[in-house]
């Protein structure tokens, strides 16, 4: 093998490189946080919401549980406009993050209300709450308690899978690479310093998320 390693050239791309982690953290606090708040409303009228709701949600998790992100994305980005739904790059990334995360994250939150004690809900309804107060008040916070491990996880995966939004022409972290190895050729010097970051965005941001559960569920030993 007569290929030379050299590492030394990247540092004349950190620029381009910081640029594309910027927007892969923007993509991922917007989506995450989005999503997950769609998570949890979606959670919401699949367990306690009223008849006609739950039919529609379920649709819609499955939907987007059983097609791929990049065609979820393809669709909002190349698709839409033929109904005069048009957007930009960023907008219609994250916009796809937001449906993908909230389906995934329906799921797993609505795991946690199924896990909750029957008792709650009548506890909430004897101090005279509405559904919707006794889900938020009693039900919501515990539900979220423990399932916060397998919605980290989630929230994590989702931002590895931001990558794809590069297909749209979103300045991510894989854009950023692919435009460095498409002017230097120095493909493996370039995808093993693009692995790297990701792999340090997702222990960071696993971390994060560890240290958010702690603040919020002081009594919850994290895993």
């Amino acid at each position: 093998m007569n290929y030379a390693f050299d590492f030394g050239w990247l540092a004349d791309y950190w620029p381009v490189l910081l640029k594309g982690i910027g927007i892969t953290v923007e993509l991922t606090l917007v989506g995450g946080a989005l999503g997950v708040s769609l998570g949890i409303a979606c959670a919401w009228a699949r367990a306690l919401g009223p008849g006609w709701l739950k039919p529609i949600v379920a649709a819609y998790v499955e939907m987007i549980r059983n097609t791929p992100f990049l065609i979820q994305l393809f669709f909002i980005f190349f698709g839409l406009p033929a109904l005069g739904l048009r957007m930009g790059e960023l907008p219609a990334a994250n916009l796809a993050m937001v449906i993908n995360l909230g389906a995934y994250g329906c799921e797993i939150i609505r795991a946690g209300i199924q896990a909750t004690p029957r008792g709650q809900f009548e506890a909430g309804a004897s101090l005279g709450m509405s559904r919707i107060q006794t889900f938020w008040y009693v039900v919501l916070v515990p539900a979220l308690q423990r399932i916060w491990p397998a919605l980290s996880s989630q929230i994590v995966i989702v931002m590895l899978g931001s990558a794809a939004v590069s297909q749209i022409a979103a300045e991510d972290l894989t854009f950023a690479a692919n435009f460095i190895q498409s002017r230097t050729f120095r493909a493996f010097e370039t995808y093993f310093a693009a692995t790297l970051i990701y792999l340090a965005l997702a222990i960071v941001l696993r971390q994060l998320l560890r240290g958010l559960g702690w603040t919020i569920f002081p009594r919850r030993t994290a895993r």
